[in-house]
């Protein structure tokens, strides 16, 4: 009698490997802000015919940056959970390089506020120790 093998050993390797292919990849949400304005958006939802992108380029959803083959598959597109998520994400502000800069602990001071007043205070007390004993040396 064989050993008994388990389907689906492997993945975690798989699962690496679906994350690093690039074939689906779509803009990240920084680049999807700058086509949220007035003019790129108009410009991008009305493009002209491109016989190399999915329905000739007519059909774009301008958050999730993806072509779509017919007006109806747009339609669904945007009732479905995953454009909603989307639509969220990019409600939330981007990070500013400040924010990211104080994440990483870069530009500005992380000490707890207030210390300064606590170390003087020390010093002024071992200042007063040190004329005491002096005045009764």
């Amino acid at each position: 009698m064989g050993r008994l093998r388990r389907s689906r050993t492997h993945h975690a390797r798989r699962d690496v490997h679906r994350l690093a292919r690039t074939r689906v990849r779509v803009k990240d949400l920084d680049q999807i802000e700058i086509d949220l304005r007035p003019g790129n958006r108009a410009k991008l939802e009305r493009q002209e015919i491109d016989e190399d992108k999915p329905g000739l380029g007519q059909h774009y959803c301008v958050e999730c940056a993806k072509y779509y083959e017919t007006d109806l598959a747009l339609r669904n597109h945007t009732k479905s959970k995953v454009h909603k998520r989307r639509l969220k994400e990019l409600r939330d502000p981007a990070y500013t390089l400040t924010e990211a800069e104080k994440a990483a602990g870069l530009g500005q001071d992380n000490r707890q506020r207030g210390v300064e007043e606590v170390v003087k205070k020390f010093e002024g007390m071992s200042n007063q120790e040190g004329e005491k004993k002096e005045g009764t040396a």
